[in-house]
């Protein structure tokens, strides 16, 4: 029963970054035209009106129906995963919905609008990174919660086989 209540977490926490990506990209859509750039820190952040037609980096751009195709079958795969691998595993279910949220943040974008919305424009030492949202954070955030998670599982996996001396049980 307590596991239907983290699943129920898991979503909304899904949902709140859905929520806080498509609000952010309608303010960024409604009050600045494209290309429009306001310094947050010289030379550091910039909020930029951007729109991406691609994936990261801008690669295959115009490939609408592969992203419809990927991003139905990634998100359907996080959802199945997140239902049977995260039950105790916290970390888990979080990285799972941080990336199910930026999933979907960034389909909704290409389903309506046919391109992402993408404002966020910083600079890490004098490399012009690419502009990104709200939707792409989230994603590489679960993405670094998630490995988090496996080195935690492999070092929980190694301590049961050779315990925590390093000695082999047998």
């Amino acid at each position: 029963m307590l596991w239907r209540y983290f699943l129920v977490f898991y979503y909304l926490i899904a949902i709140f970054v859905i929520l806080l990506d498509q609000i952010t990209k309608w303010l960024i859509v409604s009050n600045m035209y494209l290309g429009e750039s306001i310094p947050i820190i010289d030379n550091v952040l910039y909020i930029t009106s951007h729109r991406n037609r691609g994936a990261a980096w801008g690669i295959l751009q115009g490939q609408m129906w592969l992203f419809y195709v990927i991003t139905i079958v990634v998100i359907v795969g996080i959802m199945y995963y997140m239902y049977k691998a995260a039950k105790g595993k916290w970390l888990l279910g979080v990285s799972l919905a941080f990336m199910l949220g930026g999933a979907i943040g960034n389909f909704i974008d290409r389903l309506l609008r046919k391109e992402v919305v993408d404002f966020i424009h910083t600079y890490i030492f004098s490399y012009n990174f690419p502009v990104f949202n709200i939707a792409d954070s989230a994603l590489v955030i679960g993405v670094i919660l998630l490995m988090i998670q496996m080195l935690r599982d492999e070092r929980e996996t190694k301590e049961k086989t050779y315990g925590e001396n390093g000695t082999h049980h047998s």
